[in-house]
């Protein structure tokens, strides 16, 4: 108990040092000066009224009839000194940079308050030795209340008041230690005491006075910055209000417990109901009755993790009867503390947009479906002619007939291509792993290829020697890889050239490249060389055929089967392309 109590106190002590060590770097030294500066010469017109009611009394009681000119004297310097304090102050107030001259008039205080207590002085050094016992006592008791009387005088400057007393203290000591009575001798030794003391005290009050003036800049600085700070919140607040209130989606405000605080215009549309009918309503009154208990369920799992939530689907009620679909973004806002301050909730209507992109794939599916089935005859048929099962034909009726089997076939793969890409993206593409032999998979898809290297004049060979490691994948899927992959290189490698593919170890599995000796890949396109429809010359395109599929369709495919796909220049030039895949365990 004892370390712990000792803890707490360090740490207290650390935090107050940390909080003063603060204040004084907020704090200007030349503010605080100007105020240590003003609250000394704001005591000025106490101070002389003092001397002029003291000064007085001591003439009164010290005037004897061989003393009177040196009373005379000593009055006449203390008024003098008085005028001088009074034009000095007149002076201050009268200084409209007074507060930027703050170390001349600190300077002229002290040469003033040296003066007042040097003439104070030569009080106790000419008439505490020229009177009897009773007037010495009076003249020890009047020094004694000047020389206290300056600790609240010059509290604000302790070297001023140090320079004061000392003015008093030292020609009283010199006296009384050179008067002869032995008494007097032991009070001589007290008095540089008492004079330490006085001035440590003025000392610590100094220190009372600066601290003071610190706090009270220091908090005058941040109550300017909270001023600042409270308008940009409120400006920010008055942006976050307007753009709640004027944004096209519906937000609402919630507690913890579900239950709405605020909602837009927005909000009001979507659901039917005026924000007066919601606001105070849970949340659950925007939820269909059955699910209630998954509504519960989410809603207590989103207040433990405080976890934001995006793209969440939920079909809402609405005051018509209808029911929306809506997507919806929640956010806990959560404070330093970790305290839940409330929960927003952004939702948009998705009914149409899904309705449209279910209409959008039920007409893709079926104009490719209603398609395909015509176009096999279609490209069947001139297969047969241009193979002379027919007869002999026309050299030019061949040549038609030959065009019209090659855009035939090209608007078959591109039928093909959109039917792949809608099945991966609805979800509805299956595969069937097993394992691969690379090799075996590699000199297929050569013999497959052949024919559309040998139109293109290109010739495909491996690199090096092929892995006979197996990998796990879709033997079907892999091979349409392997054939966008070689259609590609060919398309685009020169006549004469040789496409090579080789396989390597990759992290985790094993490699497969496609070395083509073509152009190279424009720096402006590689960000979207993987996308739909994508075509890096849309001219080459043309000419050599393509519809910005494949590489798509590549893919989506490599990675359903646990793999990555990619492309790098090839040395020499030209582009690689590999994919990897994991090695069949």
């Amino acid at each position: 108990m004892t370390n712990l109590a000792n803890g707490i106190e360090s740490a207290e002590r650390g935090a107050a040092a940390a909080i003063t060590a603060d204040i004084r770097d907020r704090a200007d030294p030349a503010l605080v000066r100007a105020d240590r500066v003003e609250q000394l010469y704001s005591q000025l017109p106490l101070a002389m009224v003092s001397t002029i009611v003291v000064g007085v009394i001591a003439s009164m009681e010290l005037h004897e009839g061989r003393l009177i000119e040196l009373v005379l004297f000593w009055g006449g310097l203390l008024a003098l000194v008085v005028v001088l304090h009074a034009l000095l102050y007149m002076g201050y107030r009268t200084d409209a940079k007074r507060h930027e001259n703050t170390a001349q008039w600190l300077r002229w205080l002290g040469i003033g308050a040296f003066a007042a207590g040097a003439t104070w002085g030569f009080a106790a050094a000419v008439f505490f030795p020229s009177h009897a016992d009773e007037r010495q006592v009076f003249l020890a008791f009047l020094l004694a209340g000047v020389l206290s009387g300056g600790i609240p005088m010059y509290a604000a400057s302790w070297p001023i008041f140090a320079a004061y007393a000392a003015a008093i203290a030292l020609p009283f000591t010199y006296v009384l230690a050179t008067f002869g009575n032995r008494l007097f001798a032991e009070i001589a030794l007290l008095i540089p005491l008492f004079y330490g003391v006085s001035v440590a005290i003025a000392f610590r009050l100094n220190g009372v006075f600066v601290s003071g003036y610190r706090l009270r800049h220091a908090y005058q600085r941040q109550l300017v910055e909270l001023q600042e700070a409270r308008r940009q919140i409120e400006a920010s607040g008055r942006k976050l209000a307007l753009f709640a209130e004027r944004s096209p989606i519906a937000v609402l405000e919630l507690d913890a417990q579900g239950t709405i605080h605020e909602m837009n215009h927005a909000a009001e549309l979507l659901f039917g109901y005026a924000a007066a009918e919601l606001i105070g309503q849970s949340a659950r009154r925007l939820v269909k009755p059955k699910y209630h208990p998954d509504f519960e369920r989410d809603w207590g799992q989103l207040m433990k993790t405080r976890t934001p939530l995006a793209g969440v689907k939920v079909r809402n009620p609405r005051r018509d009867g209808i029911d929306v679909v809506c997507e919806w973004t929640v956010t806990p806002l959560v404070n330093a503390d970790a305290q839940l301050l409330a929960v927003i909730a952004q939702g948009r209507d998705i009914t149409a947009q899904l309705e449209a992109e279910r209409m959008k794939k039920e007409f893709t599916s079926t104009l490719s479906h209603e398609l395909r089935t015509p176009l096999t005859s279609i490209i069947g048929s001139l297969q047969l002619i241009n193979a002379g099962v027919l007869g002999e034909v026309p050299k030019d009726v061949t040549e038609l007939t030959e065009v019209a089997e090659r855009n035939g076939q090209r608007l078959l793969d591109l039928i093909n291509d959109i039917l792949d890409i809608e099945k991966i993206e609805s979800g509805k593409l299956t595969l069937n792993p097993e394992p691969i032999r690379l090799d075996e998979l590699v000199r297929e898809a050569m013999l497959l290829n052949k024919g559309f290297g040998d139109r293109f004049k290109v010739r495909f060979q491996p690199r090096g020697e092929l892995s006979a490691e197996q990998v796990t994948g879709d033997h079907k899927r892999l091979l349409q890889v392997m054939t966008n992959l070689l259609s590609n290189a060919a398309k685009f490698s020169p006549e004469g050239e040789v496409v090579e593919i080789s396989t390597e170890p990759a992290a985790g599995g094993v490699r497969v490249a496609v070395h083509d000796r073509g152009p190279g890949i424009p720096e402006a396109f590689r960000a979207r060389m993987f996308g739909r429809f994508s075509q890096a010359d849309s001219t080459t395109s043309r000419q050599k055929g393509g519809t910005g599929l494949g590489l798509a369709i590549c893919k989506r495919l490599v990675e359903m089967m646990h793999g990555h796909i990619g492309f790098q220049d090839r040395d020499g030039g030209g582009t690689t392309f590999w994919f990897d895949l994991p090695r069949h365990a």
